[in-house]
């Protein structure tokens, strides 16, 4: 009966957990489909070399070697101990204990032993990073950029991924001296020593069966707990990026990083001043000049601030940020996924987007802030996951000096002058090829 119950219990969590999961993934998808449609299926060869290398290969990791290989033992740890899920998933469900084992033989010691020593490499790096963030702590770490819950973020994912392991270790050290004890299905489902657990099992073997199955049933329980409510932690914090740089690295963009999205309409507007016999009769002016909001970004910039990792790489190398200047590219991203989450929220209550007296403009990046960028680049060439903070900045900057004439006077000269003598200098084309004659 207790059997039955127990499968009852652990099927009613693990569905509530899959269910709550897949219901907040739906809502992040419907709120990076608010953006802007924008087409990105050019050169998929190109587009699957970047998942190759910078999703699963961690490519721009490995410019920091030492940090790069204890974020893969991470990175494998997530993705390859947790095949061993689907065996506690399996067992939970059928009420079994190690299906795998009589199945797999000698190559099910194989694989639990690989796992174990990755779990002890994962508890390391968790721990060398910890150290990193909150003792030695690094500049790009103490940013006030991160004050508050992002700072602490980081740290429960850190401190979780440590105590899983830990978990899922003396689980299985309980379980071998059960074996060795013979006791129960214990006993019937004996495997190969495994070898990092192995080394736990003194710690365990004076306890008597009984405190020896509470041990390994409530680490059980807690193990696939743990990592059910991981998975609905994830969503909300910046280790998303864990899932989302496989397609935020496909739908990177390709044109080169100094090339500038032009405009169409405007593009279209001066050929008609040109040419107005080209102008068509029903020809309507663009909308909107720039971004405003997160509804005038396209879908890719949103999933490029969702998949944002914080880890200030970008920051760490931007002219203005290292200058003292109120830019901060890490935090470009950080605020347009605050903005995308509220206005997501909006229209899930309202049904549609209800104006709620606030822009991605001017209430969650300021004007300072974009005018301090220099377009160098440097945030786009650090980023991990090919993420581009600079897109958005200059589509902000396009709405402030299009749709506001927001611009320094400096600026605004350089545009007369390009208006009316069709270059930044205050000459005019005649001047210019006098100048030119003299001066050869």
């Amino acid at each position: 009966m207790m059997h039955i119950v127990s499968q009852v219990i652990f099927i009613i969590a693990a569905a509530t957990g899959i269910g709550l999961f897949a219901k907040r993934i739906s809502g992040i998808r419907k709120n990076i489909l608010t953006g802007r449609d924008a087409d990105y299926s050019d050169q998929p060869s190109v587009r699957w070399k970047n998942v190759l290398l910078l999703a699963f290969g961690q490519k721009k990791m490995f410019r920091n070697p030492l940090v790069a290989v204890l974020h893969f033992f991470v990175y494998a740890g997530f993705i390859i101990i947790n095949i061993e899920v689907l065996e506690i998933i399996l067992d939970g469900i059928l009420g079994t204990h190690r299906l795998f084992a009589p199945v797999l033989g000698s190559l099910y010691g194989f694989l639990i032993n690989a796992f174990e020593i990755l779990a002890v490499l994962v508890i390391v790096s968790c721990a060398i990073f910890l150290i990193r963030r909150n003792i030695i702590k690094l500049k790009r770490f103490i940013s006030k950029d991160l004050d508050g819950w992002p700072r602490s973020d980081a740290n429960y994912i850190l401190i979780t991924e440590i105590v899983l392991m830990l978990l899922f270790l003396t689980m299985n050290s309980t379980d071998l001296v059960l074996q060795s004890k013979g006791y129960g299905h214990y006993g019937e489902n004996a495997t190969d020593r495994f070898r990092v657990s192995g080394m736990l099992t003194p710690l365990y073997s004076s306890l008597n069966e009984a405190t020896l199955v509470a041990i390994e049933r409530s680490c059980w329980w807690l193990h696939i707990l743990g990592i059910l409510a991981f998975m609905n932690y994830l969503p909300y914090s910046k280790h998303l990026h864990i899932m989302l740089a496989f397609p935020n690295a496909y739908y990177a963009r390709l044109l080169p990083k100094g090339e500038m999205n032009n405009m169409p309409a405007v593009q279209n507007e001066v050929l008609y001043a040109m040419q107005p016999e080209l102008a068509p009769a029903d020809a309507a002016p663009p909308s909107r000049f720039g971004a405003k909001d997160v509804f005038d970004l396209t879908w890719r910039n949103l999933l490029d601030a969702y998949s944002c990792t914080e880890c200030g790489r970008c920051s760490a190398a931007c002219p203005a940020t290292i200058t003292g200047k109120a830019l901060s590219p890490r935090k470009i991203m950080m605020d347009t996924r605050d903005r995308v989450e509220e206005t997501g929220k909006n229209i899930r209550i309202n049904g549609t987007f209800k104006d709620d007296g606030k822009t991605l403009l001017h209430d969650y990046i300021t004007v300072e802030e974009l005018r301090a960028c220099t377009t160098c680049n440097a945030c786009v060439e650090e980023c991990p996951v090919s993420i581009s903070p600079l897109e958005i900045i200059l589509e902000l900057r396009r709405s402030l000096v299009m749709e506001e004439s927001n611009a320094p006077q400096e600026w605004n000269a350089m545009f007369s002058n390009i208006e009316n003598n069709f270059a930044p200098w205050q000459f005019s084309p005649d001047d210019r090829d006098k100048w030119a004659g003299e001066t050869g």
